[in-house]
């Protein structure tokens, strides 16, 4: 959904469009999984009369018109990102790094299995991305192999009898 449409709900549904909030919405627009804080850094870029208050207040009313979906992200506090699709989200426990996931229509599939009726789902698969899982091994591998080397003396047959420290 563009910042036009969005624009165009809100004048539906009677609220003003201040300079702030066209501000507010570009930045959720083009920035999904932003904290509070982090689009307010960003607007006082453009909008240097901005408060934070104004940045919770506008995506407090993105939330109740059903234009702005909260999320966790395994964090403790809230992301905000346009919530007219559904999808699920990746978050990598290494580096923070969020990707979305569509949505499946297994959950669907098995509710009606056992007789439910989804009406939502909030799904959150952690682990690691390519990027963190080598530098995990790199890391399992250097704790694996830095024991044998270390503080072990040898005898060194070119140094005429004298020990060296390995590593």
């Amino acid at each position: 959904m563009s910042c036009k449409e969005i624009t165009r709900i809100l004048h539906a549904e009677g609220k003003r469009i201040t300079e702030e909030r066209r501000v507010l919405l570009r930045i959720i627009t083009d920035n999904p999984h932003l904290t509070a804080a982090e689009i307010y850094q960003l607007g006082r870029r453009e909008a240097t009369k901005l408060s934070l208050s104004t940045v919770y207040r506008t995506v407090k009313l993105l939330k109740e018109l059903g234009l702005v979906q909260l999320s966790d992200l395994g964090k403790g506090y809230h992301h905000y990102e346009l919530g007219l699709k559904e999808h699920y989200h990746f978050i990598c426990l290494g580096c923070g790094k969020v990707v979305e996931i569509p949505s499946t229509s297994a959950f669907q599939e098995l509710a009606e299995q056992r007789g439910f009726e989804v009406v939502g789902a909030e799904v959150q698969l952690v682990g690691y991305c390519t990027k963190c899982c080598k530098r995990r091994a790199r890391g399992a591998m250097a704790r694996f192999v830095a024991p044998l080397y270390e503080r072990k003396e040898a005898h060194d047959p070119h140094r005429s009898g004298r020990t060296t420290k390995l590593w």
